[in-house]
């Protein structure tokens, strides 16, 4: 089942979508927003599923569907929580600002708490507000949990994986070293997070969906220029039900709360002239310095286009694209020019 919000008001209208993308029907009798369906989830999946069914057989025929009509399918989440579940990418992005990797990096996520209250959808602009920002893609997967109990296990954190999508997490990486060095995490380094289209079960995975991982190359594209291709269930250190795990070890999450893999990479990035590239310009421009002495790759600028897509093994579009233009942010009180 394909789920998706249409732009309409704060938390967007729900609607099922085709799996290929093309046709889409609204939910409004089962749920209004993706947020009160998973509220009442055991209630509303059955229901969407039925609709999903009936869309994709033809007995109801729905209305094109196009992403630049859609908001995130959570245009608002009670928590975005986003880990760092790659270990090989941290080790190379922390190599960059002079910090060493830790041991316990291997053995305990990374995990920050982002902006939830405004979350971007798959056609949005990038906002950059200043040439010092260093702004960043950052190419993930993510899922999308009903209600999980403080302190489950990893093994009953599975069952609590309802949803999936793809993710832009943006990054300012020239302004996160100096608030890193505060000792209290991201705030400014970490702008709006875009979301893909749709939210998938994980069922329209099939086999690519195992271990709590999914076991295809996640797309990434600059300019039209592929940027990297790095399989998203290959040297993925912490699987989704560890990193669920992890976040409710001292707090119950709400049903909606979304949790990030971090940036998807892979060890085989770092062979020169590997096909796998990578998921964001911070860890080329790092491997660019091992290789060259110095990095190549430009931070994002106005009017760069950024792409991110996952295919099944039929080549067609599981999620459908994030597709962002970088824009120059104008500031309230800025005179128009």
């Amino acid at each position: 089942m394909k789920l998706a919000s249409l732009r309409e008001g704060r938390d967007g209208r729900l609607v099922v979508v085709s799996r290929d993308l093309a046709r889409c029907a609204p939910a409004e009798g089962i749920a209004p927003t993706l947020q009160a369906a998973l509220d009442e989830w055991p209630l509303t999946a059955p229901a969407l599923h039925v609709l999903a069914d009936e869309l994709e057989r033809g007995a109801i025929e729905g209305r094109p569907f196009r992403a630049e009509d859609c908001a995130a399918p959570l245009p608002r989440s009670y928590q975005w929580l986003d880990g760092s579940a790659y270990v090989t990418h941290v080790e190379l992005v922390r190599r960059a600002r002079g910090a060493e990797l830790p041991a316990s990096f291997w053995t305990d996520p990374l995990m920050y708490q982002g902006a939830g209250d405004r979350l971007l959808g798959p056609c949005d602009p990038i906002e950059l507000g200043g040439d010092d920002w260093g702004l960043d893609l950052e190419a993930e997967v993510a899922v999308v949990t009903d209600d999980v109990p403080m302190g489950l296990s990893t093994a009953a954190a599975c069952l609590h994986i309802k949803l999936l999508m793809l993710v832009n997490d943006v990054s300012a990486r020239g302004l996160i070293p100096d608030e890193l060095a505060k000792g209290f995490g991201f705030v400014q380094g970490k702008p709006a997070t875009a979301f893909s289209p749709v939210a998938v079960t994980p069922d329209e995975l099939g086999g690519a969906w195992r271990d709590e991982k999914v076991h295809l190359p996640l797309v990434s594209q600059v300019n039209g220029e592929r940027l990297g291709q790095p399989d998203a269930g290959v040297d993925m250190t912490f699987d989704f039900a560890r990193l669920i795990a992890h976040a409710a070890r001292t707090r119950h999450l709400g049903a909606g709360t979304i949790i990030g893999s971090g940036t998807v990479a892979n060890e085989a990035a770092r062979i020169v002239g590997s096909p796998v590239g990578s998921s964001c310009l911070a860890e080329r421009r790092m491997l660019e310095t091992l290789w060259y002495g110095a990095p190549r790759t430009a931070w994002l600028q106005p009017g760069d286009r950024v792409r991110i897509e996952m295919f099944d093994e039929a080549g067609h579009s599981i999620f459908g694209a994030i597709d962002q233009t970088v824009v120059r942010y104008r500031w309230p009180g800025e005179v128009q020019r």
